[in-house]
């Protein structure tokens, strides 16, 4: 596809206005012949004559008049949209923002996304990411922002919102000789085969989630890695294996197939965070950010 003709464009649109080459030339800070050339090329291009040019006049051929009907609705449309992208350009705005998420998106988070979307006139694009590769999609301009497990210690990284903290419980298959009790103690943990988020993730990011010890010292297994909560919890419910969850998730689940467990003396609560990078911050984000806050100062009862 050959190269759009834009300056041979506004000039036959402000030559229709001024019926001059002169005063079309000084209007467009050109000189009388480039403006001849430029119509000239235009009309090559579009294959036949726009204008009518005598001694004593200048005028719009009938083909001319039409081209330029047709023409000026175009062209004024393709301003107005520069003019909006140099304006978000500016405040650093979106027309898009690509939304990461670990898990489930609570119903809290959906109605700070709407409230978002309907502030900014932006489309929110949602995705999940891989449960082992918390910041990869961020670091990599794969998404804007995203609802990750903390902690996020990297410079690269803004945490700008902490969801509230929350009590971990131990997921086990219906038929695991945990399923019958009320609660474990995390010393405990030493007979399970715990699931380990699978991914790229740092290693103090993979030893918040999973701890490689009890308390006491004892070293805990963890043999097989996944990269989603359902698939987490598939493995969980057709083996022995256990996975650690947080409440919100146990608040919410439906399985019959899966028994979630209190941990008792558990170093640690999970928590969230909304994660940009640093040097992709935009006016929006920071926005998100308050909306969450806000949404969640609402709500008495923390999840």
């Amino acid at each position: 596809m050959s190269r759009l003709p834009v300056q041979g464009i506004e000039c036959v649109l402000v030559l229709a206005e001024e019926l001059h080459f002169g005063r079309t030339a000084d209007r467009l800070g050109l000189s009388q012949s480039r403006v001849s050339q430029l119509i000239a090329s235009l009309e090559r291009r579009v294959g036949t004559k726009l204008v009518e040019r005598t001694s004593r006049r200048v005028a719009l051929t009938r083909f001319g008049a039409e081209f330029l009907a047709e023409l000026r609705p175009a062209y004024a449309h393709l301003v107005g949209v520069v003019t909006q992208a140099s304006e978000r350009a500016r405040r650093g705005s979106l027309r898009e923002v690509r939304i990461g998420f670990q898990g489930s998106v609570y119903e809290e988070v959906t109605v700070a996304l709407r409230r978002f979307r309907q502030h900014h006139d932006v489309s929110v694009l949602v995705t999940e990411i891989p449960l082992g590769s918390p910041f990869s999609g961020i670091l990599d301009d794969v998404v804007d922002c995203a609802v990750v497990q903390l902690p996020a210690r990297d410079e690269r990284l803004t945490v700008g919102f902490r969801f509230p903290p929350q009590d971990q419980f131990l997921a086990v298959g219906a038929t695991h000789p945990f399923s019958r009790c009320d609660q474990v103690d995390v010393e405990d943990l030493v007979v399970v085969d715990l699931v380990t988020p699978a991914g790229d993730a740092p290693s103090y990011w993979v030893d918040a989630q999973v701890p490689r010890s009890t308390p006491s010292g004892t070293a805990l297994r963890s043999t097989t890695g996944v990269t989603t909560m359902e698939e987490g919890l598939v493995l969980v419910a057709n083996s022995d294996h256990g996975m650690l969850v947080c409440r919100p998730f146990v608040d919410r689940s439906n399985r019959r197939d899966v028994h979630y467990i209190p941990v008792r003396g558990l170093h640690g609560t999970s928590q969230l965070g909304l994660v940009w990078r640093t040097d992709r911050t935009t006016p929006q984000l920071l926005s998100l950010a308050r909306l969450l806050h806000e949404e969640f100062a609402a709500v008495p009862t923390l999840l």
